[in-house]
């Protein structure tokens, strides 16, 4: 089952991984501030994932590929990896509308909490 994971960064931050079934991390957060504000950014992308229309797709000026999911406000959500064709970031893309909406945070939360 795919889940994110927030962890601690040594800053204090707080930045979380979306990992598809297999493990892979398919999408790393910015960093937070707080692990409140880390927790809202989870909610954003479970909120705004199935949506195509929340993905703008764009190239670099080095002809890499990528997208970002931008919350329904407009506000960019997440910026993805470089990818090195088109049908790469696609794949990314219906990745994290697969996997997005999950809604099972990994144990590693509870570190944080206790």
């Amino acid at each position: 089952m795919a889940k994110f994971v927030i962890k601690q960064a040594k800053d204090g931050e707080f930045r979380f991984n979306l990992k598809a079934d297999n493990g892979q991390i398919i999408l790393l957060s910015e960093k937070y501030i707080s692990l409140s504000t880390c927790i809202s950014g989870i909610i954003s992308i479970q909120n705004n994932c199935a949506d195509y229309g929340n993905y703008e797709r764009k190239v670099t000026l080095n002809k890499k590929h990528f997208f970002v999911l931008k919350a329904s406000n407009g506000k960019v959500i997440v910026k993805s990896e470089l990818y090195d064709d088109e049908t790469e970031m696609e794949n990314g893309i219906s990745s994290i509308k697969k996997n997005g909406t999950t809604k099972n945070v990994g144990e590693e939360l509870f570190n944080y909490l206790i």
